[in-house]
């Protein structure tokens, strides 16, 4: 949702924990008093609408949610999301809706979904968890629990737990080679190095 250009605070890489929500069909009633609709409201987040997903995140945690049938729905908001960090999550995938988006950014959670499926409303009385560390689909492409999530500016990216190892020794050839490229360029174009060029 938003870029660091510079720090790149929104960069982040962790494992899957995954979760799915999807719409309700429950009838719900029109005709609540306030007390009745905090109860009511109350019961559905306890219950049908739940983050059971919580009790799996550790330091290092991406959460990742398949909610993309749910409409408008905001699966996720500003105060969830800081529970989710102050548990280990170090950032959010999501296939549908987010809301409070400017407080999210404002507080700085990095969160990689589809901008044109911002939620709006709450999750009572509109969608209902069906599962949480099985497969899920996010973007078109499964993730398991326990994958390996890399997130920039560019997208997101999935790594099967099982190829992990191999994945990140060539990405981190590849990076050093272009880093040195880079730096090189920095020095003939005179400009001062950044972090993104200067070595460890």
């Amino acid at each position: 949702m938003w870029k660091d250009i510079d720090q790149f605070s929104h960069r982040f890489c962790g494992i899957a924990v995954t979760a799915r929500y999807v719409p309700t069909n429950r009838k719900v009633s029109s005709e609540m008093s306030p007390e009745e609709f905090r109860e009511w409201e109350g019961n559905w987040y306890g219950e049908l609408s739940s983050e059971p997903f919580v009790d799996h995140l550790k330091q290092g945690s991406v959460i990742v949610i398949d909610n993309q049938g749910d409409g408008d729905t905001g699966s996720t908001g500003s105060a969830n999301i800081l529970i989710w960090e102050s548990r280990g999550a170090v950032g959010l995938v999501s296939a549908g809706g987010v809301r409070d988006t400017d407080e999210i950014i404002k507080q700085g959670n990095p969160v990689y979904m589809d901008l044109s499926k911002r939620g709006r409303g709450i999750r009572p009385g509109r969608n209902e968890i069906e599962s949480v560390q099985k497969p899920v689909v996010v973007g078109g492409v499964l993730v398991n629990p326990g994958d390996v999530i890399v997130a920039d500016g560019d997208g997101v990216i999935v790594v099967p737990r099982e190829q992990a190892e191999f994945v990140a020794e060539m990405a981190h050839i590849i990076m050093e080679k272009d880093k040195a490229a880079r730096a090189n360029l920095f020095e003939q174009l005179g400009k001062k190095k950044d972090f993104t060029v200067e070595e460890k």
